[in-house]
């Protein structure tokens, strides 16, 4: 129960929305089956997550518009559609038109689910949340080696976060915590602490496009930089030194944050490369579902699995100080910390007029 817990620290005056607009991962693909169908509580939504017997991922609102089952709870996929087991009401995966009604010669036209825009890439299944209903104007892009099996499923993490959702991607662009939080060793006891230590360098955050970065009006940039405004980059250069002296694992990293809830991760290792695909959703206001999912060669396996042990021993840091932390509307930050700026200016395009905030979604709980 307890990491369900409001943090009691967040201070609810000037917090930012709880409910950015973006792709969010809902389920992981190896999840779903053909003809199966799964419930998914997220982003204030409750969503029937289903994949037709043809293959093709869908999602749809839960709640059957006729007496309100939920048809993600006992529901049946039949061919591209999902049937209410209620009173077997049945509804297209494409169009959320109701198309059987059993005990009824006719069905209403006006009778339909709402479906939701979703997209599968990379082990994902991908829901497109916008508070103003505005259709997808970017999309997570597939990764051409997964896609092609050259990088296998090796594993995965998850992580139950309480904090403001702009806080967990916030640490990419703050270079500083890394020596604080992330240089002592790996191995959780302290015996190691004096034999070896993480070192981080070459560190660099930026957008894509540029815009943001500086106070730069958006009319300065071309079309095509406008279109990759979504997306940050992190760079850096990890080592793990043995004695003080010796460098003995050492991982080039490219990281794209992509909107709110997704992020890329490109490991280079001495022995090949490796890809994380992250993923952080809101599962309700300041509770987040954060994933990582390893893919490396078939030869790498056990070697990536190490890397994604390191990398959640390294991540539970993180976890720590966001459990416990609020978030600062006005925080005090130096000159050599100008890339949170950057990072909070880029992250502000991800909020609309109507995004949930959190005394909305409360008011919404306490009918």
């Amino acid at each position: 129960m307890a990491k369900y817990r409001i943090n009691i620290n967040q201070t609810i005056k000037n917090l930012p929305p709880v409910y950015p607009n973006g792709w969010f991962g809902l389920l992981d693909s190896r999840k779903l089956k053909n003809g199966q169908v799964e419930h998914v509580a997220a982003l204030g939504q409750n969503f029937a997550v289903f994949r037709t017997e043809s293959g093709v991922a869908r999602v749809i609102d839960a709640f059957c518009p006729h007496l309100g089952a939920n048809m993600a709870e006992g529901g049946k996929v039949i061919g591209e559609e999902l049937e209410c087991h209620f009173h077997s009401w049945r509804f297209c995966g494409e169009s959320g038109k109701c198309t059987t009604i059993p005990y009824s010669k006719t069905v209403p036209p006006n009778i339909k689910v709402k479906v939701w825009e979703c997209v599968e890439v990379n082990g994902v299944i991908f829901v497109w949340h916008h508070a103003e209903n505005v259709s997808p104007y970017w999309w997570p892009e597939q990764e051409e080696k997964i896609a092609k099996y050259k990088l296998q499923y090796q594993g995965q993490n998850e992580f139950y976060i309480n904090c403001h959702i702009q806080d967990i991607p916030e640490n990419g662009s703050d270079w500083a915590h890394l020596g604080a939080i992330h240089s002592s060793a790996m191995l959780p006891t302290d015996m190691f602490s004096g034999m070896m230590h993480h070192t981080w360098t070459n560190i660099s955050w930026s957008t894509k496009s540029g815009i943001f970065q500086t106070e730069t009006p958006d009319s300065s940039f071309s079309d095509q930089e406008k279109k990759e405004k979504h997306i940050a980059q992190i760079t850096l250069q990890h080592t793990l030194v043995l004695f003080n002296k010796f460098p003995i694992l050492q991982l080039k990293v490219q990281a794209r944050q992509l909107g709110p809830g997704c992020v890329e991760i490109h490991l280079q290792s001495g022995f090949g490369p490796m890809f994380i695909v992250q993923t952080v959703t809101p599962v309700q206001p300041l509770i987040h579902r954060v994933t990582h999912s390893m893919y490396a060669p078939r030869y790498m396996s056990p070697y990536s699995k190490i890397v994604l042990i390191g990398e959640s021993i390294m991540f539970e840091r993180d976890v720590l100080v966001w459990n416990h932390k609020k978030y600062m509307h006005k925080p005090i930050l130096l000159s050599e910390e100008k890339t949170i700026k950057a990072y909070r200016r880029w992250y502000q395009q991800f909020y609309s007029e109507n995004s949930p905030t959190y005394e909305s979604c409360k008011t919404s709980l306490e009918w």
